[in-house]
Formats: structure tokens, C-alpha cells, sequence
């Protein structure tokens, strides 16, 4: 199985951290948070990944090169301008086959063990990881019923991780260019073809420099211990 990190975020909420480094070469405990994402993706059996970029987008392909440093293979889909989560994931799809791939926002951290998804096959278009409500979206964005992910927010409701499987199917009726993802997840909600699951583990979206400090203290900590 193929494995998407999504790097194309400006970061308007890092900066001036983001003004001269891209968001996904950010330190936390002395290692790029993308450098992490492949290290975990690489024990997790993920050998061939493609990774997104815009906003500085040289400096990740100079930072991490074809990816040998770490036993995978990495092509990159730069964007001119960014292509929001749907279009960057359309634009990629020629590097990432034609079977269930794996996706990941380049802004989060989990403990989630994403071997568990390496030949991972969802019956439907699409197998999301949700967790419970941050402070920051109490309402949550989908319910969890049965293992099958529904299109409904309030009480009973978990964030999506931004960890997720997907068909190339999912993008059938779509073109280049930018749009959102949640729209495509919604109409496949619709017709049940989203299963998922929660995750009761660490995660964190790393949004903002308190979370990135938030990340940096816990990693040293585990580290060190």
C-alpha cells in the first residue's frame, strides 16, 4: 500500500515560524515533524510514499531527497498554488496506484499504529480515524454508528484525524484543481461507503505554536524517559 503525507499547508496559524520554513520541517524535539511521519511509515511497512507541497515546497524536497535516508521511496506533486486536501490528493493519484491508499495530514501527531492499516482493505471508499473533541472543535465533525462514519455533528459526535484510507474511486468525478475533501467524504456518508474507527490513544493537531510547544515537551519527555 501507497502512503500520502499532505505538506501544502501555508500555516497561517505558526507563523512568523512559517514566513521562512514550511510548516512540515518544524522541529519538535530536535527532528522535523515530517521526518517523523516517514520514519513511523517506513517501520510500518509504508515503502512508497508521495508527499505534497506549496508553500516553500523546495525546501522539504532539498530536507528530505528521494527518501533513501529512511528505506522508501518519495515522489513529490508540487502545487501552484495549493490544491486544498481533495486536490492535492486528485493531482497525486497517478504515484499513489490504482488500490486503497493511505493518507495523512502533515500537521498531526498520533500514537495511532498505522501498521494496522497496511493491507487494511475497507469494504466502501473510505476508512476514517476519528478521535475524541479537542478543545478547539467541540462539536465534532462526523458520528461513529456500527463501524459505518455518518454526516453528523453534536452529541455523540468524534473529529476526524486526519488519518484515513481511501479508493482512487472516491475521486472519480473530479478534475484538477483546488477544492476540499470533506464534501467527497460527505457524499460517500450518504451512501455508506465510509466505515471507521476510533482512536482512544495521542493526538494532537499541530496547528499552532503553543500545540507545537504542546508536542515538543511530551516527545522530549518520552524520549528521555
Amino acid at each position: 500500500m501507497r502512503a500520502m503525507i499532505l505538506a501544502a499547508g501555508r500555516g497561517e496559524r505558526m507563523r512568523p515560524l512559517t514566513d521562512h520554513c514550511p510548516k512540515p520541517l518544524l522541529a519538535v524535539a530536535g527532528k522535523p515533524l515530517i521526518v517523523r511521519h516517514i520514519e513511523r511509515l517506513a517501520a510500518a511497512g509504508f515503502s512508497e510514499l508521495v508527499i505534497n507541497h506549496a508553500h516553500l515546497g523546495a525546501q522539504i524536497e532539498q530536507a528530505l531527497g528521494d527518501g533513501r535516508t529512511w528505506g522508501v521511496q518519495i515522489r513529490y506533486s508540487a502545487e501552484a498554488p495549493a490544491l486544498e486536501t481533495g486536490g492535492g490528493i486528485f493531482r497525486a493519484l497517478p504515484w499513489l496506484g490504482t488500490e486503497v491508499f493511505l493518507v495523512i495530514n502533515g500537521d498531526v501527531w498520533t500514537d495511532y499504529p498505522l501498521s494496522a492499516l497496511h493491507s487494511f482493505a475497507p469494504e466502501g471508499l473510505a476508512h476514517l480515524v476519528l478521535v475524541d473533541n479537542p478543545s478547539h472543535n467541540p462539536a465534532g465533525d462526523f458520528c461513529l454508528s456500527q463501524g459505518r462514519v455518518l454526516d453528523r455533528r453534536g452529541a455523540g459526535a468524534l473529529t476526524f484525524s486526519g488519518l484515513g484510507l481511501y479508493r482512487p474511486e472516491l475521486f472519480a468525478a473530479c478534475s484538477d484543481g483546488p477544492f476540499p475533501l470533506a464534501p467527497l467524504l460527505r457524499q460517500a456518508m450518504a451512501q455508506g461507503q465510509v466505515s471507521g474507527e476510533r482512536h482512544a490513544g495521542l493526538w494532537l493537531d499541530i496547528g499552532t505554536p503553543e500545540r507545537l510547544q504542546q508536542l515538543q515537551r511530551m516527545l522530549a519527555e518520552a524520549e528521555l524517559g
